[in-house]
């Protein structure tokens, strides 16, 4: 029996999701999630062997989702399935312990054949997200862009969420001090001077949706 999670921050998603996955011999939805804290909190629960993560995801985004589960769960596999093919998500996502990587444009054969690869511990990739691989080691050639440690992407996204300091602390079990100081130096990297400019960034990002 292949024990699947399927967190997503949309209901008609996660719905098809577990259609198309119960449709399947041997295989089980043993929980959902509609964000990334539910997330981690369903798969210590569940110990399910795949779970199949949105990278855009509320209070949690995908990749750190991904680190706190396979830090906790390392039999846990975790496959991406999301809209955003930038090669910078795609290597951050890899850093924390993603098995594959499937656009949400792949076709219902791409997705039931990636989950059974990565439930048997083998890497997935779809075209689009090799050649996205590919190319970014052929900018780096070029030099590096500003780039945004998970940590400091976690606490982007609750910021344009519109969490307060103390909020993003309790979120993340982080100090107050280290949240103040670790915005303030987050503005001052990527050249931000307001709450309304971290919004635009992290859409512009993906790290929220429009």
């Amino acid at each position: 029996m292949l024990r699947i999670l399927i967190p997503d921050d949309h209901d008609v998603v996660r719905s098809g999701l577990r259609s198309l996955i119960e449709s399947q011999t041997d295989w089980e939805v043993v929980a959902e999630a509609a964000d990334g804290k539910e997330a981690v909190s369903k798969a210590i629960e569940t110990r399910p062997d795949v779970a199949v993560l949105d990278y855009s995801m509320p209070l949690i985004n995908g990749a750190e989702a991904t680190r706190q589960i396979r830090a906790r769960l390392p039999r846990t596999e975790v496959l991406i399935f999301t809209i955003h093919d930038d090669e910078m998500l795609v290597r951050e996502l890899l850093c924390a312990g993603a098995r594959g990587y499937l656009l949400k444009s792949d076709s219902r054969l791409d997705l039931l054949s990636a989950i059974e690869s990565v439930g048997e511990h083998k890497a997935v990739f779809t075209t689009k997200v090799a050649e996205a691989l590919l190319a970014s080691f052929v900018e780096r050639s070029k030099g590096e862009a500003t780039t945004l440690s998970d940590r400091e992407r976690g606490v982007v996204q609750l910021i344009a969420e519109g969490h307060t300091n103390k909020e993003v602390a309790t979120i993340l079990n982080m100090s107050l001090n280290v949240v103040e100081t670790q915005r303030a130096s987050l503005m001052r990297k990527l050249d931000l001077t307001s709450s309304a400019a971290i919004v635009r960034y992290a859409i512009r990002n993906g790290l929220i949706e429009p």
